[in-house]
């Protein structure tokens, strides 16, 4: 290693919303700008309130360069689980500076509900019966099939992995391995809860990551934890699991380590290099977020490879709890980025607690490429134990976002009361919110690095096989998607 190499490993450049720091990390990603989207905004689906239109942003992001396409998926929506909501995907612009990297210009182009195939919206709500996992869906993870266009989505309710067209519509269900299902000790599954349960993934921790291979033969999905059976809370081996495009089936399971498993570790997002190495974000629940403890936040993306990995497909042994049996998948220890190391003053600078979307997006003119990575606001919604659902506003200037965060009456800025005062289930005071826009929504956060190609190292764009490395050419677009490029032209 030359250097001007060790002295890339040492130093964070200094963004245009960020200082110089010194920072562990193996690389040297640059942290160009970011992004604070108004937690209000309404996506293009005809909703006009927080559990009909209002963005959840961006539990994944992917950057479809054969078509120059940006997606952000929603999850669930803001009732957890427990109200109707027609899960969706936004495609939307994303302006890139070709000699800087930096961000802006973000619009919503347009909106796609997710479909069954007989034409049924995927619905946010929790499994009725738990043992049928029916139109019930928590999209986590999205990727472009390079080839015809397709979405892979992954599911954290089964864990499940579906195939749709570009219009939204289910044309394929993979096959889940059977040790990943949740289900109790006569093998009956509940989607619902881990009420029960004694093996299989854990509650609202299924399928959190999700890459697919350049030449789009293979998906990659991650859980976000250790499952029932291999630790629970406590485990930190985790499964990421390698499905055939062409025959809907898991192929191979390998082993992934967590750093440790406190503070509600997990990965939340996968991201492919080429077709053995990925980035890992993986990170704790502290930070800004709705309901969420303040400090100390750990959001690390990592690098890893599987090759020479074993496949430790069921039937084999579980995982043990405290640690990865031997053939883990290799895992850098320096952390490719730290992502707590640059704030914007949108945020009061203060890290947010969800950072669960990144795509790499168009190369850049000197050769090196934009890397962005974003945050699930939980559409700004939070509820009690009995339903109710509240905004979440935030005044980020204070020095303490979590003892001064305000729950409101959904859409509603009076009658509000602290997060504090409501910890023991007792409201003692409310108020109504200044008009002076102290007080805001959670914000989307995107953050742009630039990476150079020597960083990535052998990176190979979902669409070399086909146009050549890393030429970034446009298909055909259908008549829909093509008016749509016509409009966005127009308003550029």
């Amino acid at each position: 290693m030359n250097v001007l190499r060790q002295v890339m490993m040492m130093v964070t450049a200094v963004g245009l919303f960020g200082a110089s720091a010194v920072s562990n990390v193996s690389a040297a990603p640059e942290f160009v700008n970011g992004l604070a989207l108004d937690g209000a905004m309404l996506d293009r689906s005809g909703g006009t309130d927080a559990n009909t239109g209002r963005v959840g942003y961006f539990s994944d992001l992917y950057y479809d360069a054969k078509r120059n396409q940006w997606y952000g998926l929603s999850d669930r929506g803001p009732g957890g689980g427990s109200l109707d909501y027609q899960t969706r995907v936004q495609r939307f612009r994303l302006k890139v500076d070709k000699k800087t990297g930096a961000i802006s210009g973000f619009k919503i182009l347009k909106t796609i509900l997710f479909k069954d195939e007989f034409g049924n919206p995927f619905n946010g709500l929790a499994p009725t019966p738990p043992s049928v996992l029916g139109i019930a869906f928590d999209p986590e993870g999205f990727v472009v099939d390079p080839r015809n266009g397709h979405f892979y989505v992954s599911d954290e309710y089964g864990p499940s992995l579906y195939e749709f067209d570009r219009k939204g519509r289910r044309v394929r269900s993979f096959v889940t391995p059977a040790n990943l299902i949740p289900r109790n000790a006569a093998g009956m599954p509940n989607y619902t809860g881990d009420s029960g349960n004694t093996a299989g993934k854990r509650s609202n921790r299924g399928v959190e990551g999700l890459a697919i291979s350049p030449d789009g033969n293979y998906v990659y999905a991650m859980l976000q934890s250790a499952m029932l059976d291999e630790g629970g809370s406590n485990g930190v081996c985790l499964r990421l699991v390698k499905f055939s495009t062409a025959t809907g089936t898991a192929v191979a399971q390998y082993a992934y380590q967590l750093e440790g498993s406190s503070q509600g570790r997990g990965v939340s997002g996968l991201l492919a290099i080429n077709d053995h190495e990925f980035l890992v974000l993986e990170r704790n629940n502290r930070g800004i977020g709705v309901g969420a403890t303040l400090a100390p936040p750990n959001k690390k993306l990592f690098r890893i490879d599987i090759a020479g990995a074993t496949d430790f497909s069921s039937p084999a042994p579980s995982f043990p709890a405290s640690a990865c049996p031997s053939g883990k998948v290799t895992k850098q220890p320096v952390p490719f980025l730290d992502l707590t190391t640059n704030t914007l003053p949108e945020l009061g600078n203060k890290v947010p607690e969800k950072w669960e979307g990144l795509a790499i997006g168009p190369r850049l003119k000197d050769g090196s490429y934009v890397l962005v990575v974003g945050t699930d606001n939980d559409y700004s919604v939070t509820q009690n134990a009995s339903g109710t659902q509240f905004d979440v506003y935030v005044r980020v200037s204070d020095a303490d976002p979590w003892a001064t965060s305000i729950q409101c009456p959904l859409g509603h800025t009076t009658g509000c009361f602290t997060t504090a005062d409501a910890a023991d289930g007792v409201i003692n005071e409310t108020f109504d919110l200044p008009m002076d826009g102290s007080y805001k929504l959670l914000p989307g956060v995107l953050h742009a690095y630039k990476v150079s190609a020597s960083d990535l190292g052998d990176y190979v764009r979902p669409m070399a096989h086909q146009k050549g490395r890393d030429r970034e050419a446009s298909l055909e677009l259908d008549d829909e998607d093509d008016q749509e490029a016509d409009d966005d032209r127009d308003d550029k």
